[in-house]
């Protein structure tokens, strides 16, 4: 589906309305949420909501997480930075890690103020609220779930690994192929998540990792309904690059057919698959890590389901493969404004 020119794209946002606004949904966590965020966050004509996952258990986040007995501020952590009004002081601020100090060394101050506020409110939810405001977030950041769940696989030969750093960052044979996943310690959606989904006009899953980042948001008990039953449009962003020990050897149509396992077949609508150019060099260093481009292999297959794809230049001009804030927002906005149907 071609790009509209922006001569197209500003009639067809002056035949919205000026006063309705657009409510779209992110559902990730993670570089993947921040960039959907950070690139939508500025225009006034959206309602953002981010759902986040709380299964992360490494780093400054695990620490905390372990210390504290809060939910694992990371991901929340990303997705105010990228919503809060000035983004760029905002995220040198939260992104500082200090180097000394037995105690905090480590550890973000981004990460820092979230527990702190937990403790002072009495509550991680209203310690985002409090933390939103004072940095003016346009938009809410939802945990998933208020319970303290623990991630999970189960690999193709059986053996089970605990706990979302050990599959981030696999200890194991990551060459055997994860079979599926799980939660551990309840995971019940919460209420102000599905309340964002049901009045959702798109809900957006990806990017992100495969199954550290977007399955255990699905995981949660009551998602999969929740997004079945919702009114809204279901967009998924496809990655950009396998990831070694998660998602070796996958084409798009693999990431779909996992994502249809925890969502039920015929729920996604829209599937956004990049088709810029990828740098040689840039291929040959993420090959080096076991990364791999992703490539569209059977469209039929896909459209065949009902699912309209949409491929662009979602490409970021970094030393990174990522996707391009900007880029996927221009195409976000072209759902919002009725272009893309």
């Amino acid at each position: 589906m071609a790009r509209p020119s922006m001569a197209e794209r500003k009639t067809a946002m002056r035949k919205r309305p000026s006063e309705v606004k657009c409510n779209i949904t992110t559902i990730g966590g993670g570089t993947g949420t921040f960039n959907v965020l950070s690139g939508l966050g500025k225009n006034s004509r959206l309602n953002l909501a981010a759902i986040v996952t709380v299964a992360d258990s490494g780093g400054s986040t695990g620490e905390l997480r372990d210390e504290f007995g809060i939910l694992p501020p990371g991901d929340v952590r990303r997705a105010i930075v990228a919503l809060a009004e000035d983004t760029e002081v905002v995220r040198r601020l939260f992104e500082y890690r200090f180097k000394e100090g037995r105690r905090i060394a480590g550890h973000t101050v981004g990460n820092l103020l979230l527990t702190a506020l937990t403790d002072i409110m009495g509550d991680f939810e209203r310690g985002i609220e409090e933390l939103s405001e004072m940095f003016s977030v346009q938009g809410k950041v939802i945990p998933v779930t208020l319970d303290d769940v623990s991630l999970g696989v189960t690999l193709e030969n059986g053996e089970q690994i605990l706990g979302e750093t050990d599959i981030d960052i696999p200890r194991h044979d990551a060459s055997i192929p994860v079979r599926d996943a799980f939660l551990l310690g309840g995971g019940r959606i919460n209420p102000r998540a599905k309340e964002a989904i049901e009045n959702s006009d798109y809900v957006i899953i990806g990017p992100g990792d495969l199954y550290t980042s977007l399955v255990p948001n699905l995981l949660c008990e009551g998602m999969a309904e929740a997004l079945r039953v919702s009114p809204a449009k279901i967009i998924y962003v496809c990655n950009i690059m396998t990831k070694h020990g998660e998602t070796d050897g996958f084409v798009v149509e693999d990431f779909v057919r996992v994502l249809e396992r925890y969502l039920g077949e015929g729920r996604i609508d829209y599937l956004l698959v990049n088709s810029g150019d990828l740098r040689a060099s840039l291929i040959h260093k993420y090959e080096e890590e076991g990364k791999m481009p992703v490539r569209l292999r059977d469209r039929a297959s896909l459209t065949q389901k009902g699912i309209k794809i949409i491929e662009r230049d979602f490409t970021s001009e970094t030393d990174y493969i990522r996707h391009d804030p900007r880029k996927l927002a221009r195409t976000i906005e072209d759902f919002a404004s009725g272009w893309v149907r």
